[in-house]
């Protein structure tokens, strides 16, 4: 995104930390083509749910958690702002995820025919290894729902938003090797603890 565009996020940031009512609207409304983005890339990874669900309609449910959540969080900086909404994201998906294919869901009494994704969408890291069905897709993005601030700061960056190492040493105010250092230990703690749950 612009830099000018990331000033303008900036300055509504700060409205609405000021009390400034409408700040908050205008803010998604702002940032809403980046978001629409960010839940294609996230929603690529639950492709059985593209048999029932659109993107524009989990977009729209994910601005609405997204809205209620800024009632109540502190967002200071853009990349607060844009790590909140790849959470509020992931709680939807999750969400989704277990009305459809939980023990009740829709999903248990139909075929599911496995086509592939429409929207562009990034694949996992290659060290990790992409889950093979929904049931592992959905304790991967659990697991990292777990992690550490640092774990999921690196996820939502580097995976979720498809940010490269570089943008996200420039979004984060450090060096790209940190941010390689960092993204190395997220992995691994994701494959350790994805370990200990398949046991």
């Amino acid at each position: 995104m612009p830099a000018s565009s990331d000033t303008t996020l900036q300055n509504l940031i700060d409205a609405a930390r000021a009390g400034d009512p409408l700040a908050k609207t205008a803010l998604i409304d702002h940032a809403s083509d980046r978001l629409l983005r960010l839940t294609r890339k996230m929603f690529h990874s639950f492709p059985q749910l593209r048999r029932w669900e659109q993107t524009d309609d989990v977009f729209t449910k994910s601005l609405l958690r997204l809205h209620r959540a800024l009632e109540n969080v502190e967002v200071v900086s853009v990349h607060d702002f844009f790590r909140l909404a790849a959470r509020r994201i992931r709680y939807e998906l999750l969400d989704l995820k277990k009305h459809y294919y939980g023990p009740e869901g829709e999903a248990k009494n139909h075929h599911t025919d496995h086509q592939p994704s429409d929207d562009a969408g990034g694949s996992i890291d290659r060290g990790l290894g992409e889950p093979e069905n929904l049931d592992d897709w959905s304790a991967f993005h659990e697991t990292i729902e777990r992690l550490d601030d640092e774990g999921r700061e690196m996820f939502d960056l580097l995976f979720y938003e498809k940010l490269s190492q570089e943008d996200a040493a420039q979004v984060l105010g450090v060096s790209v090797r940190t941010v390689k250092r960092r993204w190395q230990e997220a992995k691994r703690r994701l494959a350790e603890a994805l370990r200990d749950t398949t046991g």
